[in-house]
């Protein structure tokens, strides 16, 4: 049975905070599992690592609650975060501090054929 989860952040809206609560959500939850999880952001989702960008959005309107609280939350429960190269060329380097590492197309490849990673994409 697998034993790590592998969260791609590629298609979501990064301005439309209520997709992107799905994702942070399971990611602490099967961190919280014991599951090795990592989450990817890459494409437009990739503004996501930019400092400032998470800490505007909010998953539901009204809420206190910021996206990047979310990611903080996630990380805290031990998930990792990663951004893929192009994100920084596309908007720069001053990532949150949840990155962990930046990884390129070939990582997210590879560990997406590993038999013990399930791959969910968003």
């Amino acid at each position: 049975m697998p034993d790590k989860l592998m969260i791609v952040m590629v298609n979501t809206d990064p301005t439309n905070g209520s997709e992107l609560g799905a994702p942070f959500f399971q990611a602490t939850v099967a961190a919280a599992m014991e599951y090795e999880v990592e989450v990817i952001l890459t494409g437009r989702a990739g503004q996501l690592a930019i400092k400032g960008v998470a800490e505007k959005l909010y998953v539901q309107e009204g809420s206190n609650k910021t996206v990047y609280d979310f990611i903080k939350d996630a990380h805290e429960a031990g998930v990792k975060f990663k951004v893929c190269t192009p994100t920084l060329d596309l908007w720069g380097n001053d990532l949150i501090p949840e990155i962990e590492e930046t990884v390129g197309g070939a990582y997210v490849i590879s560990e997406a054929m590993d038999e013990d990673t399930v791959t969910f994409t968003y």
